[in-house]
């Protein structure tokens, strides 16, 4: 076998980091040979003739795992674990079939961390931009407690019934969006393309226009200026918004504007306690102590209230109070919640009270968006046939009132 050039980075025994490169024939001889001479590995690359390294990628394109395909290989790393199989074969198998390259990527770096002596729960830590602290934290219980197959089956059944919910919500929204999406197109391109048509064919008018054209001539007039500043200010949205959407500050203002709005801040509220109830309650399950769990779920809610409650009940159990008591003083936990978690505590269950709660609000979840949809459906077809209807009005105003002086 030919080798091949290795650029690492390592720790020594005194916790300094150091690089270099090393000729091997594999990433995992790499490895070995560093881990003999006393250092930790913390990466390891392939680099081609000529100094280039193998993988080579625009930043945030290509590089994203999505929860779909996270689910997906839990799904399967649990089945062929569950059959028997060792962690290295399951690791190898799922490398070469996993279609994401950025997730096959990163399970072969586990792969050679694992076949090196690490966890699998320290391998995959090394990766926290691709698997979640709770996959991690779920994995480092299975392995202590020596029940990883079903750990990893919960961490599947928890990402199926998360990207089942984001599918609902999404196949929901979808008409709606569409529709007024192509109502912002369609006013723009008649105020762009065939109001300024009409307003030359006014200007041979000698009479005054009346006042629903002239309004309309001038919209017209601005937004041929309005138009592209609009685009270049969505691009810049598209662009920065990915970028600061998780900034303590700007969470500090949407969110809490979330939970307020008129019609979907009920809808975004019982999304936000799914996860909670769901993710708590896997985490139970799996063996992670409670205040581990309340601190891995607090960042998993999406909403930055939320959070903040969660961290105000984690501090209250850490001074020794029951889970569902503190629950009572933040309003965003519904009273059926606290009361049901409390029944989970008197009895023992509150991890499968947690799976019920979880169950309920899926069930909301999708009951709200269905009525969402039959009432914003007909309100925005309603709405549109309402301003295509008094712009052409507008537009014929002026020849209405010709013909009534020709008469």
């Amino acid at each position: 076998m030919s080798t091949a050039t290795f650029t690492y980075a390592v720790r020594d025994q005194d916790g300094k980091k150091l690089s270099g490169s090393l000729e091997a024939e594999s990433q995992s001889q790499v490895a070995t040979k560093l881990k003999s001479m006393g250092y930790s590995p913390l990466e390891i690359k392939e680099v081609k003739s000529g100094g280039m390294q193998r993988e080579i990628s625009l930043p945030s394109f290509g590089k994203k795992v999505k929860l779909k395909e996270l689910a997906m290989m839990s799904r399967q790393f649990a089945t062929m674990i569950n059959s028997g199989l060792s962690l290295l074969k399951a690791l190898t198998i799922l490398t070469e079939q996993t279609e994401n390259k950025e997730l096959s990527r990163v399970l072969r770096e586990v792969r050679s961390d694992v076949e090196t002596g690490n966890s699998l729960s320290a391998a995959l830590a090394q990766h926290e931009d691709v698997f979640p602290p709770l996959f991690i934290n779920m994995t480092r219980a299975g392995e202590v407690g020596g029940f990883l197959d079903s750990v990893l089956t919960q961490i599947a059944e928890n990402y199926e019934a998360e990207v089942k919910l984001r599918g609902k919500v999404k196949a929901a929204m979808t008409y709606p969006v569409v529709v007024f999406v192509m109502a912002i197109l369609g006013v723009t391109g008649m105020l762009l393309f065939i109001v300024p048509v009409f307003a030359g064919l006014f200007a041979d008018f000698d009479s005054q226009l009346p006042a629903p054209t002239r309004f309309l001539v001038w919209l017209s007039g601005m937004m041929k200026i309005m138009a592209p500043l609009g685009i270049v200010a969505m691009i810049a949205f598209f662009i920065t918004w990915p970028k600061v959407k998780r900034n303590p500050k700007v969470r500090n203002v949407v969110d809490p504007l979330k939970l307020k709005a008129p019609i979907f801040g009920p809808l975004v509220a019982k999304i936000a306690l799914s996860r909670f109830a769901r993710n708590l309650g896997t985490m139970m399950k799996s063996g992670v102590p409670i205040l581990q769990s309340l601190d891995i779920v607090a960042s998993t809610t999406g909403n930055v209230v939320l959070e903040r409650a969660i961290n105000a009940v984690q501090e209250s159990v850490r001074q020794g109070e029951a889970l569902a008591k503190p629950l009572e003083q933040h309003p965003v936990f519904p009273p059926m919640v606290v009361q049901m978690m409390s029944v989970g505590e008197d009895t023992g269950q509150l991890d499968a009270m947690l799976y019920k709660i979880s169950e309920f609000f899926d069930q909301e979840v999708e009951a709200t968006t269905e009525a969402l949809t039959a009432l914003i459906e007909p309100l925005m077809i309603a709405f549109l046939g309402a301003i295509v209807g008094a712009m052409i009005v507008a537009m014929y105003m002026p020849i209405f009132s010709l013909m009534n002086v020709i008469n």
